[in-house]
């Protein structure tokens, strides 16, 4: 297993592209530094899309979310970094970040950064009675 860190995302083929589906991803333990104080930032990323194409392979996205550890960074542009990349890799129908920062002096930081491809429309929410 490779230890090494890497900004190359990988994906595959989705293998069901004419529905509409959500995929999540949740990596509780990202990290990153203060582009300030230099300390470390610990942030929970979640990932939401709709591939059209393609999927993310996610041992590559571990690789890819490690190689910020030593890496200085504001949240906001981390966090439209991070969506920037993986849509550029996928280039999915829709595609939502949010990256919720640990308290650091009493603040917490949640940012989240959203895409969607032009020609895609969302469907309509379906509520059902409980």
């Amino acid at each position: 297993m490779s230890t090494q860190t890497s900004r190359s995302l990988e994906t595959f083929d989705n293998p069901q592209p004419d529905r509409d589906y959500t995929i999540r991803i949740d990596t509780p333990e990202f990290t990153c530094l203060c582009p300030i104080t230099g300390q470390p930032d610990f942030a929970s990323i979640q990932i939401e899309y709709i591939a059209d194409s393609l999927c993310l392979e996610l041992k590559a996205l571990k690789l890819y979310f490690w190689s910020y550890r030593n890496e200085g960074a504001f949240h906001e542009a981390i966090t439209n970094k991070i969506l920037s990349d993986l849509v550029e890799a996928t280039q999915p129908r829709f595609m939502r970040v949010s990256a919720e920062f640990n308290v650091r002096g009493g603040v917490y930081t949640r940012v989240i950064a959203e895409h969607r491809a032009d020609n895609w429309i969302a469907p309509e929410l379906v509520i059902l009675p409980e």
